[in-house]
């Protein structure tokens, strides 16, 4: 059996992949949102001294980097919880009910920061998915979910445990 190697082990690797992404376009500004994506798969998300050190590779102001990385939904600055629920706030989904829907998983999933109870489920807006006829649409954990009702958002969330 081998085992694992040391955080700081795989720490250095994911510094050396994250350089290899940027020296692959030379350390360009314009690739922004491609080392973006490159960090946050490396890490999960986009703390922000990670966010610091995109800048001053890519000779950036600080300010654009966050400005980019906040503006885009898929980028995260927190750790993503296990699951994961994105709600189409478009016109379409919007006028078909969508706004409850977050408000159901909202009140079904909150937890307050500073309980000590880890949250399993991460819900998260979009301005649009692009599924206007499957209205009101929500990504679960990657799947597109469609004519969504609060029944079937509870059956989901019962599916992964959450009462």
């Amino acid at each position: 059996m081998t085992a694992s190697p040391p955080a700081a082990t795989v720490k250095d690797n994911r510094e050396k992949l994250l350089e290899r992404a940027m020296s692959r376009y030379r350390y360009s500004g314009d690739a922004l949102i491609e080392v973006l994506h490159t960090a946050q798969e490396l890490y999960g998300f986009l703390p922000p001294p990670l966010l610091k050190t995109i800048a001053r590779k890519l000779r950036l102001p600080p300010s654009r980097v966050l400005g980019v990385a906040t503006f885009y939904h898929f980028f995260s600055l927190k750790p993503k919880a296990p699951h994961t629920f994105v709600v189409c706030l478009g016109t379409a989904c919007y006028v078909a009910g969508a706004l409850g829907l977050v408000e159901t998983l909202n009140r079904r999933c909150a937890k307050p920061e500073n309980s000590g109870v880890r949250n399993d489920v991460s819900v998260q807006s979009a301005r649009c998915i692009g599924s206007c006829g499957l209205a009101p649409a929500v990504i679960f954990d990657g799947k597109v979910l469609a004519r969504v009702t609060r029944q079937l958002i509870g059956a989901e969330l019962e599916g992964i445990g959450v009462k």
